[in-house]
């Protein structure tokens, strides 16, 4: 078989465009989405767009039965992982602390912080056995900054920052690659998903700037996959130009 890359999160937004571009290298993917419609559509277009096999895995990342027994009972040549992009995740709400909904907080915790963990340990089990890999984790500058009513969001990106760093030493006798990519404001479902439909204030973050697009994150990812064994790119942040923070935007005209 080709290399393999194993994307979360694939239906849309930056795991979307990460498969697209991967496949456009010659990789064949692994695709996971908690929609099988999405997860069905995307693989076909792949497929029929890059002549590539895509191996399609339908679990919702928060359940952690589902997450070992579908990535251990791949095929054995599907479990020749050379690069995991570990992009599932959300924002769920934008509130203050005291007035916070604790299902937003347990939806964010269970996906960004647990759903994240099960999936780069699974796969990190095959790439151990295989010699190499390519562990690439989607953070935030939300993990570098905290902002007014990011609370829990900030709090779940900071601990990937952490868990990112943790991999990175404790796989490093296995000579496995981890890198954090942390992007700043990027147009994709992201706001649409945390203000839960409200088409209006999702579109108002963006007001005055061109963010990031989905396709924009996805090459920084290859780029960082695709430098010599010997070059690991170990935590990476990038925004638009218009942005110098999580709170500094440059909005004026011209």
């Amino acid at each position: 078989m080709a290399s393999i890359a194993f994307i979360t999160g694939a239906t849309s937004g930056f795991g979307k465009a990460t498969a697209y571009k991967f496949a456009a290298h010659g990789y064949d993917v692994i695709i996971n989405g908690r929609r099988a419609d999405r997860l069905q559509q995307v693989a076909d277009d792949i497929e029929a767009k890059y002549n590539v096999a895509v191996m399609q895995l339908p679990f919702d990342v928060r359940e952690e039965a589902a997450v070992f027994s579908s990535i251990r009972g791949l095929p054995a040549d599907w479990k020749k992982i050379d690069v995991l992009v570990n992009n599932a995740g959300l924002a769920a709400g934008r509130d203050y602390f005291d007035e916070a909904s604790l299902e937003d907080w347990n939806i964010m915790i269970d996906t960004n912080v647990k759903g994240f963990l099960y999936v780069a340990r699974a796969v990190a089990e095959f790439m151990i056995s295989n010699g190499h890999g390519h562990i690439i984790n989607m953070g935030s500058i939300a993990g570098k900054e905290v902002y007014e009513k990011g609370n829990v969001y900030c709090a779940s990106k900071f601990a990937v920052d952490a868990l990112n760093q943790a991999m990175r030493i404790d796989l490093l006798r296995h000579q496995i690659k981890v890198t954090a990519i942390n992007p700043g404001a990027a147009e994709t479902e992201f706001s649409l998903v945390r203000f839960k439909g409200d088409e209006a204030t999702a579109k108002k973050i963006y007001d005055g700037i061109e963010p990031l697009h989905a396709e924009d994150i996805a090459d920084v990812v290859y780029y960082c996959a695709s430098l010599p064994a010997h070059v690991c790119i170990n935590d990476l942040t990038l925004t638009c130009t218009r942005q110098a923070s999580n709170v500094y935007f440059n909005r004026q005209p011209g």
